[in-house]
């Protein structure tokens, strides 16, 4: 067993084996549902005004950009990758990952949601479970696996103190 840069016990040099890249995951049900809105209009359309939606989706979409900023922020400050197709090299527990295990995902959510409010898209909206599906068991979990093999008891731990989401 060896140590990473920061001390921590290091068991495993290989990556989570995610189904996909998340941004990709995300980008794919965004353009899905966009294209699902043209195609086949939803009967369920909120009516209201623009500057509503328009504020409600920018606000989503503010607070989504700032926390995924600094979840990446905290890797790049731990010299850790972000893409999950890279080893990770740190576990990151401080900052806003002591808050959210996964800032950067909750932070795309929030995105992903903004754009569909603004938009007015319902078929977003409703694209958005069967994505929370797929990364909470194609990407989450198996990242939590694999950092649980890399890290051991220090992951163990983490995940004891904080949230997967909020």
């Amino acid at each position: 067993m060896r140590k990473d840069p920061a001390g921590q016990q290091v068991n495993d040099v290989g990556t989570a084996g995610v189904i996909a890249r998340p941004p990709l995951l995300f980008l794919g049900a965004l353009l899905l549902g966009l294209g699902a809105d043209r195609l086949l209009p939803s009967v369920f359309a909120v009516p209201g005004r623009d500057l509503v939606f328009w504020t409600v989706g920018g606000c989503l979409i503010l607070i989504g950009v700032a926390l995924m900023a600094a979840g990446i922020r905290n890797f790049f400050r731990a010299a850790t990758p972000v893409p999950t197709n890279q080893p990770t090299r740190a576990l990151v527990t401080t900052g806003i990952h002591g808050w959210t295990r996964n800032p950067i995902y909750l932070g795309m959510f929030l995105i992903y949601g903004g754009i569909g409010v603004a938009a007015h898209s319902t078929w977003v909206l409703v694209l958005a479970l069967p994505l929370a599906i797929l990364i909470r068991y194609g990407v989450v979990a198996r990242e939590e696996v694999y950092l649980e093999r890399r890290f051991g008891d220090a992951y163990l731990d983490y995940k004891r103190r904080v949230r997967r989401w909020l």
